[in-house]
């Protein structure tokens, strides 16, 4: 019978994408249609699928048709697909188009019967409470607010979820979501949005669940403790951007407390008339940031450090301990049962740090003003991932630009739980995209030897010769935010085409250089992956150094498992680089027809450098040269007459108060 079902199967693969969605104006390919095929197989097989696929390929539409097909024609039926991904941007895209194409399509197609329906599930963070939306309009009745945060705050009457809304700031956002408990008592329970969304998602008959990473494994653990699951019943596992998971792992299987959280916790206590018992928790927090600040005011990055023992922290983190017990026994039978859990959460962290508790990775994570978060990341979190998901038997595909690092899946199956099991099934779909004729790797030769002190300056050289070889339109990748911030003092002012950099993923930067056209870019952090930058834009990307992971102490707690330091980086460090270099490279071509240069300045890239058949078989197939001349000729052989026209006209632009030299100017280059 399998046999029939599965043979049924794929014909309707084979005719949903080479019929009906280029009938409907969807460009498809081959790489798609065989990445769907592989991903039916999985399913069908109920075996756990890794599937690395390059940009381009189309995978979401690769794995909802296989997952609609799969739930066609098998036991699976009746029971709803989970798609989790690690971002709000993708579940937008892929509840507000692909689902709705896909839908009509199929309908039209005869391949369905009834029109596919999804609801998206989100943690209660990102949804409004009505009464503390109400109480935040009451505080801010009367007082002078920036006209645009009152907008979006307003704006809340209609949109209750907050991810919807542009403009709201952050404090506000803080004041007005969900809290973390919900008082049993509330007089608009019956009412408010939030739990009428949350009956609906319930109740509902919908074919596919959507949520995040966090979002699963919350359900997972619900489960696990007999809890009310998070999500309904579901019979399909698909987790897109599984590079993410087990970052979202750490921050689930483990404990962190910061003076804030102490801080909200006695503003909840003044509520409750137990301001006497406020003031002394607000004096041990104190007590508590003051014993773990961090000094260096001098960096911009967030920073994890290893948990160090002082007389100093030791006594402050006893006193707090004492006082969460003392509290937490007064507080027992006269408040809502959710404040003493929040009470014991914080006693639990705290005496894990006292104990040093052997099954966990201590540390602690300052953020840009030095104020503290104490973390505890429990040493199992494949094994905790393994019986989580992977043991409950559910088919799964697991999907990512940059699942492999190099040429292989055993990193990621080894931090995810996936390697000692039987079931699990690897595939490679690479970018259908021309990399040999519209792309070019360049490697700058090798200058004397230069010192850490001078790096800045060769940086920032090599990047204006790069920027007038290309005629600007470049993006350029930075792996911390001080070194961008040292280079591009050194080339502001320089530049005939705007230049601007992107401080924590500023939306509004990265606009302004959309609609430039013909701009320069420098960006870290977050940037390294999920921007897109189609077209001209971005003919010129530049990566100053490979993106080698900031020691940190979770990384450091696996040295231990490997017999010498070499092989510690090869296992642990180098695949961290690579998975980072594939988003980093993936930036630079987002579409069938464009071209761009990308530029690797770290010497230990370059040929004969330490890291460069580790970076090469990292990338696909691509010319190499180390002549910034061949530079200048790709561009000049790839574009257009427009691409040129843009940076003159931008060089016009920038000193408009010589207008009429400047155009004279321009017209010379044009002949030139």
């Amino acid at each position: 019978m399998l046999i029939n079902t599965t043979e049924q199967a794929h014909a309707e693969v084979e005719r949903i994408f080479r019929v009906i969605l280029p009938e409907s104006g969807l460009t498809v390919r081959k790489e798609q249609i065989l990445l769907c095929h592989d991903m039916l197989d999985g399913l069908l097989h109920n075996t756990i699928s890794l599937c690395d696929a390059g940009v381009g390929i189309g995978k979401t539409y690769a794995y909802l048709v296989a997952c609609i097909l799969t739930r066609k024609y098998s036991l699976c039926l009746n029971r709803p697909i989970v798609i989790s991904t690690s971002s709000v941007a993708l579940q937008d895209a892929i509840i507000g188009e692909y689902l709705p194409f896909l839908s009509n399509v199929l309908l039209s197609g005869g391949i369905i019967d009834e029109p596919l329906t999804a609801h998206l599930r989100k943690g209660k963070e990102r949804f409004v409470c009505d009464e503390r939306f109400a109480q935040r309009l009451r505080a801010v009745a009367g007082k002078k607010k920036n006209a645009e945060q009152f907008a979006a705050l307003n704006s809340l009457m209609l949109h209750y979820d907050l991810d919807t809304v542009t403009g709201l700031s952050e404090f506000d956002r803080r004041q007005v979501c969900v809290p973390k408990a919900c008082p049993k008592t509330c007089a608009r329970k019956d009412t408010c949005r939030y739990h009428i969304y949350l009956r609906q998602a319930q109740m509902g008959t919908s074919m596919i669940q959507i949520c995040n990473h966090n979002y699963l494994l919350a359900d997972a653990e619900h489960r696990q403790q007999g809890f009310h699951p998070l999500l309904k019943e579901y019979g399909i596992l698909v987790v897109d951007e599984a590079h993410k998971l087990w970052d979202a792992a750490c921050q689930m299987y483990g404990e962190n407390l910061s003076p804030q959280d102490l801080l909200e916790f006695c503003t909840l206590l003044e509520k409750e008339k137990y301001s006497q018992t406020a003031n002394a928790l607000r004096e041990k927090s104190e007590h508590l940031a003051a014993a773990f600040r961090y000094t260096d005011r001098g960096r911009e990055e967030d920073r994890r450090l290893p948990f160090i023992f002082t007389s100093a922290r030791r006594e402050a983190l006893k006193e707090c301990a004492l006082l969460f017990h003392q509290t937490k026994e007064v507080l027992a039978v006269s408040v809502p049962r959710w404040m003493v859990h929040r009470l014991e959460k914080a006693e639990r962290t705290v005496q894990l740090f006292l104990n040093q508790d052997s099954g966990y990775i201590f540390y602690l994570k300052y953020d840009r003003e030095g104020t503290p978060c104490l973390c505890a990341v429990s040493k199992d979190i494949p094994k905790r991932l393994r019986r989580a998901l992977w043991e409950q038997h559910i088919p799964a595909v697991l999907t990512s630009g940059t699942l492999k690092a190099g040429n292989s899946f055993r990193p990621v199956m080894e931090k995810t739980g996936l390697d000692v099991l039987q079931r699990v099934e690897t595939y490679s779909a690479p970018s259908p995209f021309d990399y040999k004729r519209n792309c070019l790797l360049y490697f700058p030769e090798k200058s004397g030897n230069p010192s850490r002190d001078s790096e800045s300056n060769r940086v920032a050289e090599q990047i204006l010769q790069l920027t007038k070889a290309t005629c600007g339109h470049t993006l350029v990748l930075f792996t911390s935010y001080s070194f961008m911030g040292a280079v591009y003092n050194l080339v502001k002012g320089q530049l005939r085409v705007p230049l601007m950099e992107v401080w924590r993923n500023s939306q509004d930067t990265i606009r302004r250089f959309k609609r430039e056209q013909n701009a320069v870019l420098f960006a870290a952090g977050s940037c390294w992956e999920g921007i897109d930058f189609p077209g001209d834009m971005v003919s010129s990307l530049i990566i100053p150094r490979l993106p080698f992971p900031v020691p940190d102490p979770i990384r450091e707690a696996q040295r231990p498992n490997y017999m010498t330091l070499q092989d510690y980086i090869q296992a642990v460090i180098v695949p961290e680089m690579q998975v980072k270099l594939r988003q980093g490279f993936g930036r630079a071509i987002r579409t069938e027809t464009d071209t761009c240069v990308v530029a690797i300045l770290d010497h230990r890239a370059a040929p004969g450098g330490k890291y460069h058949r580790e970076v090469t078989e990292t990338l696909p197939p691509v010319p190499v040269t180390r002549q910034l001349e061949d530079v200048e000729r790709f561009i000049r052989a790839r574009k257009g007459p427009d691409y040129f026209f843009v940076q003159r006209r931008e060089a016009v632009c920038l000193k408009t108060e010589k207008c009429a030299r400047c155009g004279s100017t321009v017209a010379a280059e044009a002949r030139t």
